[in-house]
């Protein structure tokens, strides 16, 4: 029971909370201690960012475990459980390491096949998202050049080192999505929420950003260390140089 208690505890959870808010805070703090948002030269921050992650992913696996299993356990076959519990429980104890962290972003089972993160890149390149719901979607590592995701609800996806070069995101929100080493080389951000974005180190060289919404008042509210503004137009219409 105690070792339960920790699991929620790293997680940030009161006890007993529903598999659905594992997986949020799982993603929350993921895109927290992601180790790209630490400078490489970091070494301490860097290695304390591996050790979270391993505790993070720890604590989700087994809770998404012990959760699933409760719910989809058979009476009959009651007896033959323990066995089984025993086996995962030791396979999850072996997977706890930095590595298994970059599969721990695709879903094991979804309805919508569509956006299921593969494990390699898939070519999305001139889709049509018009105005689709992809909230908390996790989307890194895809080709969506040209595609079309004007009016899109991208708030909270992650979107680390997802192509987007020359894509309309016209009107999209993108609110506190994670676009960290994103190739938005030429993309239409015209109009685009992108309040409490993360676009470290993005490529954004030639972008269209008119109307974007980047700022409450005088406050910037996007994060931009690193990235890549060359000739890149402006919420306010100036051209960056």
């Amino acid at each position: 029971m105690r070792e339960l208690e920790r699991y929620y505890r790293v997680l940030e959870l009161e006890p007993g909370a529903s598999l659905e808010e594992v997986n949020q805070a799982y993603r929350d703090l993921a895109f927290i201690w992601h180790p790209d948002r630490i400078p490489q030269e970091k070494h301490r921050l860097q290695e304390k960012a591996r050790r979270k992650l391993q505790e993070i992913n720890e604590a989700r696996e087994k809770l998404r475990s012990i959760k699933t299993k409760h719910k989809s356990k058979p009476v009959a076959n009651a007896s033959s459980q323990p066995t089984k519990t025993a086996a995962s429980a030791t396979s999850n104890s072996k997977s706890n390491s930095y590595a298994p962290y970059q599969q721990k972003w695709t879903p094991k089972s979804t309805s919508n096949k569509t956006y299921q993160a593969p494990s390699q890149k898939h070519d999305l390149s001139g889709r049509d998202f018009s105005r689709a719901n992809l909230k908390g979607r996790d989307l890194s590592g895809r080709n969506l050049s040209y595609a079309k995701l004007n009016g899109a609800n991208l708030s909270d996806a992650f979107m680390h080192k997802v192509v987007l070069r020359g894509a309309d995101l016209s009107d999209a929100n993108l609110f506190r999505a994670n676009l960290l080493l994103a190739d938005l080389k030429e993309a239409n951000l015209q109009g685009a929420d992108l309040i409490g974005a993360d676009l470290s180190g993005a490529d954004l060289r030639g972008a269209d950003l008119r109307g974007a919404r980047i700022r409450s008042g005088d406050r910037l509210l996007v994060k931009l260390i690193g990235a890549n503004l060359s000739g890149a137009i402006m919420p306010d219409g100036s051209i960056h140089k």
